[in-house]
């Protein structure tokens, strides 16, 4: 596997060899000094070029980079816009190991916004043409502290959603149990658990996209009880998950209700959890909920 050194020359090269790339830059995890280094990294570049057409129009230019095992062109989706002219990427896994999500990009529009991604450092600039940055930050990411409105718009969200996963268990209809549960529900209790790291640490961190570094402000007991929250294809299991799911949010909403000052309807996330318990214990020929 091409080490770190080894990218990173390879990408002055090939800028420096061609007239056409004005300026390189990189973002993403790699300009983070406080993501972890490991082997899965990718390299987000960006080329500044005079022109993006003849670098798309020129398919065989990106092995250059090395052995392609697969690859996507974003850029090309039916379903999603575009702006060819100014901004397109290929996004590729080499047989090495590594990943370069690649981009090119015109001046004009480098110009304009390379200052809209804080985590950004630029390589190289042949012709000085990239305004002055800051130093990469991560700031963008931190956990923001919630207004009470936010608040209590997540703590609705959550409990009224959960009568959604009621049904959908007792129904025993997992994918959609599986939906409801990860793209609605959970990213409540990720706000939450966001807003109570963000308590602990003066709303100074980021938690990571999907809040993937919890771990690292929570207590190890509660990360494993936010561990415990996702199930599998088990109907029973899900029950658990989610019951559980419910007792933890509970416990953070109280958490950050207390330290932020805010008002929390116990009673309500009580009916809500009783609910769910009820539904629980409904038997499946039940013609009636009460």
């Amino acid at each position: 596997m091409r080490s770190e050194t080894e990218m990173n020359q390879l990408f002055m090269d090939i800028a420096n060899e061609d007239r056409r790339i004005l300026a390189v830059y990189m973002n993403g995890s790699r300009t983070n000094k406080n993501v972890p280094k490991d082997i899965f990294q990718d390299y987000d570049i960006v080329f500044v070029v005079t022109e993006t057409k003849p670098f798309i129009e020129d398919k065989n230019w990106i092995c250059k980079f090395g052995n392609v095992l697969y690859m996507q062109y974003p850029d090309e989706h039916p379903d999603f816009p575009s702006d060819k002219e100014n901004f397109y990427g290929w996004l590729m896994q080499f047989d090495d190991g590594n990943r370069i999500d690649l981009h090119v990009e015109s001046a004009a529009h480098a110009k304009e916004h390379i200052c809209d991604d804080k985590l950004c450092r630029i390589l190289l600039d042949k012709e000085h043409i990239l305004p002055k940055i800051a130093d990469s930050t991560d700031e963008d990411y931190h956990v923001k502290k919630p207004s009470e409105a936010q608040f209590q718009a997540c703590i609705n969200e959550f409990w009224w959603c959960s009568n959604n996963l009621a049904k959908g268990l007792w129904r025993e209809e997992i994918p959609y149990v599986q939906d409801m549960a990860n793209f609605v529900v959970r990213k409540q209790l990720e706000k939450m658990l966001s807003w109570k790291v963000g308590i602990k640490t003066n709303f100074d961190v980021s938690v990571g996209k999907s809040a993937k570094y919890l771990y690292k402000w929570l207590e190890e007991e509660e990360y494993q009880h936010y561990l415990n929250t996702y199930f599998g294809g088990n109907t029973s299991d899900a029950w658990e998950s989610i019951l559980s799911m419910c007792d933890l949010f509970n416990s953070a909403t109280e958490y950050v209700a207390e330290k932020l000052g805010y008002t929390y309807n116990v009673e309500e996330g009580k009916a809500a959890a009783a609910f769910l318990k009820h539904v629980k214990c409904l038997p499946r020929n039940a013609k009636e909920i009460y």
